[in-house]
């Protein structure tokens, strides 16, 4: 988690993603303890309840869960439930679009495939 936080986002949604980063990168485990909302706050120099806030969107998607008194746990099966919806957020929000512009170009799925071929190359 050293990420630098940046104004594109609420503050609340990087530190949900940059969880999810470090669960997909392998950096936290599954069943393995996410630091705290304090500590999150210390590192980062934010309020605990905006910390709290990113957390609590991973125990909503089932990502995260609590240990009454010790703290929150990655979920087993995290990381493959994020590369599943990041794969569909990739698929909507970008091969879609590509779809639809090289359909509106006249480009063949042929020749699309040889342009992502290519490009690969280089």
């Amino acid at each position: 988690m050293n990420e630098i936080l940046t104004q594109e986002k609420s503050i609340y949604i990087q530190i949900s993603e940059m969880i999810e980063n470090d669960i997909i990168r392998g950096i936290i485990l599954e069943e393995e303890q996410v630091p705290s909302t304090n500590e999150m706050a210390k590192i980062y120099a934010i309020n605990p309840a905006t910390a709290a806030k990113g957390i609590n969107i991973l125990v909503d998607k089932g990502v995260l869960y609590k240990k009454r008194g010790i703290g929150m746990f990655v979920c087993k099966g995290a990381k493959e439930m994020i590369m599943k919806t990041r794969k569909n957020e990739f698929f909507d929000n970008y091969i879609k679009k590509l779809l639809d512009e090289a359909i509106s170009l006249g480009i063949s799925k042929e020749e699309l495939i040889k342009m992502i071929a290519e490009s690969k190359e280089a």
